[in-house]
């Protein structure tokens, strides 16, 4: 597993600890406020991609320097007072696009806390290949800035914490496949600010939608159980979200997100049929098919199959 996923976590004493704020990109910092600095500073590595989620507790000024050739992208989790970045004025939620090569410095005027995805932009098509229209380097070699819708920016504020604790507490349970669905799921909720502030793209022809929905299911088929994030089948078919989601609501009356929830229920079912309670453990086969929110996997679970899975799994015994 230690190749496929990195998960490391350690305390702050001092504001020296926040030069590494971002994963192998250098900040410098400055306490701003009175009194010892205290906080956490959490990363998460993919093969090259990195999640780096940080909190403090007195204000500090960071300044990037040019030479990292790495794009990031941020978003204020939290902040007890004012924070801007650049010229803009952030709230907790919106998102911040550093390019490559590009100064940047924020103020943070009192405890707040961040979270920042680091990667090459050769990386782009496979990234967003669900959205070609941020696929393409160009996009990303200006400085921008999101404000974000209050739901949106709101489940992605609280869930980015929530992955990375809950992957520290199982590092050993996924495999490579699991932690490129759980990758894919960290540059969702980072950027659906971004995706969502695209004008319609309304351009082009939308394919029957029976048989688009037959090509993603031959896909899913061959996939066999690994877990299928929808950006995946994006990036495959060429198909912006909305054409996939128009799709599917044609084909079933539901969206792909629901069907692959559905689909990766089904997995779940399956493996715990298969499988005695002394080989396996729920949580280890809900994290392998992309549920971390345990409580609410189970809620789904029941809902679909009129019972808990350890139920299921206490079957595969008798």
């Amino acid at each position: 597993m230690g190749e496929h996923l990195l998960v490391s976590t350690g305390e702050l004493d001092s504001f020296e600890g926040l030069h590494n704020a971002v994963k192998g990109s250098h900040v410098d910092v400055m306490q701003l406020e009175r009194g010892k600095l205290c906080g956490t500073l959490s990363h998460v590595g993919i093969g090259d991609f990195s999640l780096s989620i940080g909190s403090f507790n007195v204000g500090v000024r960071t300044q990037r320097v040019s030479t990292d050739e790495k794009l990031i992208i941020g978003m204020l989790l939290s902040a007890k007072d004012r924070v801007t970045h650049w010229a803009f004025d952030m709230q907790p939620g919106d998102v911040l696009v550093i390019p490559p090569s590009i100064e940047h410095d924020g103020v943070f005027q009192s405890a707040s806390s961040y979270a920042a995805i680091r990667f090459d932009l050769t990386d782009l098509p496979r990234v967003f290949g669900s959205e070609p229209r941020l696929s393409d380097a160009e996009t990303w070699r200006q400085k921008n800035h999101y404000r974000a819708d209050s739901a949106i920016g709101m489940v992605a504020t609280q869930r980015l914490p929530q992955i990375v604790s809950h992957l520290a507490r199982h590092p050993g349970v996924l495999s490579e496949n699991s932690a490129e669905f759980w990758k894919q799921t960290i540059v969702d909720c980072m950027t659906a600010t971004i995706v969502t502030s695209l004008p319609p793209d309304d351009y082009g022809n939308l394919p029957s939608a029976m048989k688009m929905v037959r090509y993603v299911e031959d896909y899913l088929e061959a996939a066999g159980t690994r877990p299928v994030h929808v950006s995946e089948i994006c990036s495959e078919f060429r198909l912006s979200r909305r054409s996939l989601h128009r799709a599917f609501h044609e084909v079933f009356g539901i969206g792909p997100v629901t069907f692959l929830r559905h689909k990766r229920l089904c997995a779940v079912h399956s493996l715990l049929r298969q499988s005695a309670p002394g080989q396996t453990t729920v949580t280890e086969v809900a994290l392998q098919q992309g549920f971390i929110e345990l409580g609410r996997f189970s809620q789904y679970y029941r809902a679909m199959f009129g019972e808990y899975p350890s139920q299921t799994l206490g079957y595969a015994t008798k």
